[in-house]
This record gives C-alpha cells, structure tokens and sequence, in this order.
C-alpha cells in the first residue's frame, strides 16, 4: 500500500472506489462550486468518472483525518494539485498539511514545479496554497518552483 502519514492526525490513503463515503461530500453545493464554480451536486457517474480520471492521470489519495475520511487530494501528472476537504472539517489546517505533502511528493518525484487552479472566489483555497509558499501567476493560478 502507498498510503503517506503526514502526522498523527493525518494520512493520506491510497484512492480506491468509497462511494458511499465520498459521494456525501459531492452532495455540498457550496463544496462543488468551489470544486467546479458550479453548485451543482455530483451524480455517482460524475464522481465516478471524476476519480477515474483523477487515479489515471496522478497520485490520488483519500484525507484521513483522526481515523476518519474528511477529503481527497491529487497530485496530478502535470504537477497540478487538486484538493477537497468536506465542509465540517475545513478550519483546522488539514488542507495547509496535505498540500504540503503533495509539495514533498513533487520533489521525490523529481517535478520542478506545481501548480493549483483556484477560483477567484475561494478565498480559503488561496490562504491554504499561500500558505505553503504558492504564489498567484494568473487570476486563478498559483505556481511554486521547486
């Protein structure tokens, strides 16, 4: 198992098909609009081929977080980083600690930079990527060189 403990609160687990875990969290309007800037909900056939795609084209890994799963985050092939923490969890540095791993999964990989597209909006998404030296190159691109 590839799985990453980033902490004693965190680990990262490697994706596999939890739809009954993960399609609740796809349900939040407000979660999807930050996802897609559409407050659309996510059918299982939209999850499904979300995390397809995310597990065919990365290192896509579920947020464990005190045991239980809070959220996903992907380190895309083209060193994009994709992240989501369901709503009840947000606000406790989860996210700042698990983009700080895919950061540390970069540089193993030898990547030379990754990169995050974040809506204008999303306010907290730019604080979580700021905050582990990202930096705006476009209105809705953060960068870090590695």
């Amino acid at each position: 198992m590839n799985d990453r403990r980033i902490d004693s609160e965190i680990t990262l687990v490697q994706y596999y098909p939890n739809e009954a875990v993960t399609l609740p969290w796809y349900q939040d309007a407000e979660l999807c609009r930050q996802v897609d800037n559409r407050a659309e909900p996510y059918t299982l056939e939209r999850l499904r081929a979300m995390y397809a795609f995310l597990s065919s084209h990365g290192k896509c890994y579920y947020i464990e977080y005190r045991g239980e799963l809070v959220g996903d985050v992907t380190l895309k092939d083209d060193g994009e980083i994709a992240i989501v923490v369901c709503a009840g969890f947000q606000n406790r540095g989860i996210g700042r600690r698990c983009v700080r791993e895919m950061v540390a999964l970069a540089r193993e990989m030898g990547m030379s930079e990754v990169r995050a597209n974040i809506y204008a909006f999303n306010a907290r998404s730019q604080r979580v990527f700021q905050a582990n030296g990202f930096e705006r190159t476009d209105e809705e691109w953060y960068r870090l060189c590695l």
